[in-house]
């Protein structure tokens, strides 16, 4: 009897393990944005039910995620599946929190290339690209029916407002800050960072000093220098200047981002939205790409199940869903090329300006860009140094403080 009896313990315990085990690779933890979770709803239960497990979906800002992640994954109480921006990849990598993404290698092709190179890092693929953003232009159809074609014919129109002495501007943007000029001297020849034989980002060669840039931002000046654009737009709050103006009626058109869509539907505003026109080289003005990913985290429970997970919610029809929750751009090229978005002005216009930005390097040593060159943009600006002066400055000073960055990591 004793017998019997320890043999039906084991195998109970046998089965409370079975199960334990079962439920735990069933289960899927994953952080998703604030207020977006409504986006990926359906195909988080259709997943639900087609895979038999369960997954449990917390709101967490993408912007804290992966310092929260860094504190919450070794203890084992992070989630499985969480959201990284591009240029926070690199430090992702570099810090051991996210794995690579195999299924990517073979279905890269799905999405917009510069969405998933801002991903990819020596020959591997570390996110599923969930949305893009960049900038684009937004114009006030009570000024302007289409918006205009090259930056010469804004900047006419630009002196043209300006010399009537009203208060009104044509083009506004805030090219005193790189983020936002970058793709006004990118398509000169300027760049970030070099690449290495391998196509990895190469941070030795930053490329902020040569021809290209000086003859882009000698290109930017012309617009402050001409008056075209007023005093306040440089400094901390130029874009809040910017939004005022054009919210106000008193700007033809701005160069801004999605998040200004909400503020400027709410003003009222009779506007238009366009990609970036063209420069005095004949290309097209090109743009920051701002990417966020799904990761999958170093501490998932199964990698493989996270895997199956992100590969369902990301099919055409699911990230089609989640742009009509959500108004965010999926690099998905099934859904960019659906009437949903090439029928919808703003959804079109974030899209072919897409295919035409730069992934923001997704390397550490960018956090060590930003400070010289906005620096520098407001030195030559202001007329306190030459355009050649203030970008070979700023490039010497980005070099030293990436030499001081590594040496601290060692």
């Amino acid at each position: 009897m004793k017998k019997i009896t320890k043999i039906a313990l084991f195998l109970m315990s046998s089965l409370i393990t079975t199960q334990a085990l079962s439920a735990e690779k069933c289960h899927l933890k994953v952080w998703e944005d604030d207020k977006k979770s409504m986006g990926t709803s359906q195909a988080v239960a259709d997943f639900e039910k087609d895979f038999d497990c369960t997954v449990t979906v917390e709101e967490v800002n993408f912007l804290t995620q992966t310092d929260k992640m860094r504190l919450e994954g070794p203890t084992g109480n992070g989630p499985d599946v969480f959201l990284i921006p591009a240029d926070r990849m690199g430090s992702g990598v570099m810090q051991g929190l996210i794995t690579p993404i195999k299924f990517m290698q073979e279905e890269q092709d799905r999405y917009i290339r510069s969405a998933v190179s801002a991903f990819s890092q020596n020959g591997e693929i570390y996110a599923v690209p969930k949305v893009v953003e960049t900038l684009v232009m937004f114009y006030n159809k009570d000024y302007l029916k289409h918006s205009l074609l090259t930056f010469e014919d804004y900047f006419d129109y630009s002196k043209k407002l300006v010399s009537e002495n009203n208060g009104k501007y044509g083009l506004l943007a805030k090219w005193d800050s790189f983020y936002y000029a970058y793709g006004a001297i990118q398509p000169f020849g300027a760049y970030v960072f070099g690449s290495d034989p391998d196509g990895n980002i190469d941070a030795n060669d930053v490329g902020l000093s040569n021809d290209g840039a000086v003859e882009g931002v000698e290109f930017i000046k012309s617009f402050f220098a001409s008056g075209c654009f007023p005093p306040d737009l440089r400094g901390k709050n130029g874009i809040a200047n910017v939004d005022r103006l054009f919210t106000e009626g008193n700007a033809a058109a701005v160069i801004n981002g999605p998040w200004a869509l909400e503020p400027y539907s709410n003003s009222k505003i009779n506007f238009g939205v366009a990609p970036l026109p063209i420069l005095p080289n004949g290309k097209p003005m090109s743009s920051f790409l701002g990417v966020k990913g799904y990761v999958i985290s170093a501490w998932a429970k199964n990698h493989d199940l996270a895997e199956e997970f992100l590969h369902y919610i990301n099919q055409p029809k699911y990230a089609k869903i989640r742009y009509q929750e959500t108004r965010e751009i999926p690099p998905v090229k099934a859904v960019m090329a659906d009437p949903v978005i090439t029928n919808d002005e703003f959804a079109n216009a974030i899209a072919v300006q897409a295919s035409r930005a730069v992934p923001m390097p997704s390397v550490p040593e960018m956090s060590e860009v930003w400070g010289p060159i906005d620096a520098a943009f407001d030195s030559i600006i202001t007329g306190r140094q030459t355009v050649k002066d203030g970008l070979k400055t700023a490039t010497e000073h980005i070099n030293y403080q990436i030499e001081a960055f590594r040496a601290g990591m060692q």
